[in-house]
């Protein structure tokens, strides 16, 4: 049980940062436009892996950074390098779901 409220008490600590907050929202509105739509059960699937996906990406972004700011407070170019690393994650799992966004959408007009 301990392990769960750790969990918990990580993503109280995750949305308490704007970026994390941001994906969460734009995640709702995905949700949202997927309602509109009405998507099909795949499409439903695919929307809320990429959701996850990012949502997690910017989970990790946030705790390397920390971390890299943790050893080291200063501007070190090996530190800007490992957030430059993940916050690029951030972008592909975005872009990722952009995608699948468009392709979910473009598939009601081609149809």
């Amino acid at each position: 049980m301990k392990k769960f409220a750790d969990a918990f008490h990580g993503l109280k600590l995750a949305l308490g940062h704007k970026a994390v907050r941001l994906q969460c929202i734009l995640g709702i509105l995905a949700l949202i436009g997927g309602f509109i739509i009405h998507l099909n059960h795949s499409e439903w699937l695919a929307f809320v892996v990429c959701i996850g996906l990012v949502i997690f990406s910017e989970i990790f972004n946030t705790a390397i950074e920390k971390i890299g700011d943790y050893l080291n407070e200063n501007e070190d170019e090996r530190i800007r390098t490992i957030k430059d690393l993940s916050s690029a994650a951030v972008l592909v799992a975005a872009l990722t779901a952009l995608i699948v966004c468009i392709l979910c959408v473009l598939r009601r007009f081609v149809s």
